[in-house]
C-alpha cells in the first residue's frame, strides 16, 4: 500500500469536526477504498479550547491556518473556514503554491473567485475539490463532471437552501406567518450568522452559479444571477398556492437561451405532485436534464456535520486514489465569458392582489391584464370579512416576463388595489 495521504484541516466547525470524526471511524474502510491510508496530522482554528466532541490530541495544532497550508507534512489542504475572501482564500493559494492539493466547502469563495482560484491551482498541476460547496450531501458536483460527462446539459434546477426550505413548509403543515418560523428557525440555529444569505436567496444563488459553470462551460459569474429571497412570501401565499395545487419553493435554474445564460433564484409555484413539490423540510434536491440521459433528479440533506462531511471524504477518496481533474469539469482557461440574459421563456404566473369591495373594480384588473397581452386561466375570489376589500387570486395563462412586468407597474395605477400586488412565476418541473 502506498504512504499515507496526510490532511491539513483548517476550520473545525461542524463540517471540520465531521471529517475527524470520518477518518477516526472508518480508517480500515477508507485505506481499502483508496488504496492508500488517511491520515490527519494538523489541525486549525480560533479557539483551541472549545469543546469540540472529537478526540484532537493525535493532531498537531497550529494557531494560523496559513502554518497548515505550508507545512512540509500535508498533502491535502482541508479549507472549512469559509467566508468569500480572507484568510480563506489566502491559505488555500498559499496551499496551491506550496504543492497541496485542496479540497473546500466554501460555495462563497468559489462563486466569487473560482476562476481565479481554478487557473492558479491547473498552472500549478494542483486539484481543487468542491462537492461540500454545493447541497451537501448530495453527489451533484460529481454527477455533472464524471457521470454526465457525456451530454450537452440543457437546464439544471433545484432547491439548494435548506432553511429556506424548512421556512416554506413550516409556514405550511403549521399555518404559521413568515415571521414566526424565521424566528424559530433562528432559535434551532438554522439560519447563518447573517440570515439574509440565507431567506436572501444568496447562499443558494452561489450554489446555482457553481453549477452554471460546470453545466455551460463558462466563467462563475455570481453577479448575473438574479436573486430574489423568500421574505415577501406570506402565508396568504402559501395556502392559496395549495388551493390550486402548487407548492411555494425558492427555486434555482440556469439555462442557456438565444439571448445567453440564463441564472436565476427566485419564489416559484411548483405542482404539489412534482418531485419538487414534495420536498419538505430542510432537504435539498438538485435536476439536471441532459440531451441523452434526459431529466435525473438527486434528493438529499443539504447540510449538516454527516452529510456535509461526508462530501468532503468523498473529494478526499478521490485524491487518494489519484483521480486529477479539472476543477469545473474542463480546463479553466477554456472556460467562456457567458453573456447574461434575463428569462424570456414563456410561463403562467401566480398574482395575488387586494381589491377594493366596489363596482368595476375587477373590470379594471382585467383590462390591464388584457392591455399587456395577458388571458387569465384561473380566477379565485376569496371571503372578505371586513367589507372593505376583496382578496382575488389569478393564475395566468403562459405569458412573458415582459408582459408580467407591464401589468405590475400598472395595476396599482387603476386605484383599486390595497397594497401592492404579488406576483410568482410558476415553474415547469
Amino acid at each position: 500500500m502506498s504512504s499515507p495521504l496526510r490532511l491539513g484541516i483548517a476550520g473545525l466547525g461542524t463540517v471540520g469536526i465531521g471529517v475527524v470524526k470520518i477518518v477516526q471511524k472508518h480508517a480500515e474502510l477508507l485505506a481499502r477504498r483508496s488504496g492508500r491510508s488517511v491520515a490527519i496530522t494538523a489541525v486549525s482554528a480560533r479557539d483551541r479550547m472549545k469543546n469540540r466532541d472529537a478526540d484532537l490530541s493525535p493532531y498537531r495544532w497550529e494557531e494560523d491556518p496559513m502554518a497548515v497550508a505550508r507545512a512540509e507534512d500535508v498533502d491535502v489542504y482541508v479549507e472549512l473556514i469559509g467566508g468569500e475572501g480572507g484568510v480563506a482564500k489566502a491559505s488555500i493559494e498559499a496551499a496551491l503554491r506550496a504543492g497541496k492539493d485542496v479540497v473546500t466547502a466554501n460555495k462563497a469563495l468559489l462563486a466569487m473567485h473560482g476562476q481565479e482560484l481554478a487557473e492558479l491551482a491547473e498552472s500549478l498541476g494542483r486539484v481543487i475539490r468542491f462537492e461540500a460547496a454545493v447541497a451537501g450531501g448530495i453527489p451533484v458536483i460529481k454527477t455533472m463532471t464524471e457521470s454526465l460527462a457525456g451530454n450537452g446539459i440543457t437546464r439544471v434546477m433545484g432547491v439548494m437552501n435548506g432553511t429556506c426550505n424548512y421556512i416554506l413548509t413550516r409556514m405550511e403543515s403549521a399555518g404559521l406567518p413568515y415571521d414566526a418560523v424565521f424566528e424559530e428557525a433562528r432559535q434551532l440555529g438554522y439560519l447563518e450568522a447573517d440570515p439574509t444569505l440565507d431567506v436572501g436567496g444568496i447562499d443558494a444563488g452561489h450554489k446555482l452559479a457553481i453549477l452554471s459553470s460546470i453545466a455551460f462551460g463558462t466563467r462563475v459569474n455570481f453577479d448575473a444571477v438574479e436573486i430574489e429571497g423568500i421574505e415577501r412570501v406570506s402565508i396568504d401565499d402559501i395556502r392559496r398556492a395549495a388551493d390550486m395545487g402548487y407548492r411555494i419553493k425558492l427555486l434555482g435554474v440556469a439555462q442557456t437561451t438565444p439571448r445567453g445564460l440564463e441564472q436565476r433564484m427566485s419564489p416559484c409555484l411548483v405542482p404539489a405532485d412534482s418531485p419538487l413539490g414534495q420536498l419538505m423540510g430542510g432537504t435539498n434536491m438538485v435536476v439536471i436534464e441532459g440531451d441523452s440521459v434526459g431529466q435525473i433528479v438527486l434528493r438529499g440533506a443539504g447540510a449538516g456535520e454527516g452529510p456535509t462531511a461526508s462530501s468532503v471524504m468523498s473529494d478526499i477518496v478521490e485524491i487518494a486514489r489519484g483521480v486529477r481533474l479539472s476543477v469545473f469539469g474542463q480546463p479553466a482557461a477554456g472556460l467562456t465569458d457567458a453573456r447574461p440574459a434575463r428569462t424570456a421563456v414563456p410561463a403562467a404566473y401566480y398574482l395575488r392582489i387586494e381589491l377594493l369591495d366596489k363596482p368595476g373594480a375587477l373590470a379594471k384588473v382585467a383590462t390591464v391584464l388584457s392591455d399587456a397581452g395577458i388571458s387569465i386561466d384561473r380566477m379565485r375570489q376569496y371571503g372578505h370579512p371586513d367589507g372593505a376589500s376583496v382578496p382575488v387570486l389569478i393564475v395566468t395563462d403562459k405569458t412573458t416576463p415582459e408582459a408580467i412586468d407591464f401589468a405590475i407597474e400598472a395595476l396599482p395605477k387603476t386605484g383599486v388595489l390595497v397594497g401592492e400586488p404579488v406576483e410568482l412565476r410558476i415553474e415547469e418541473v
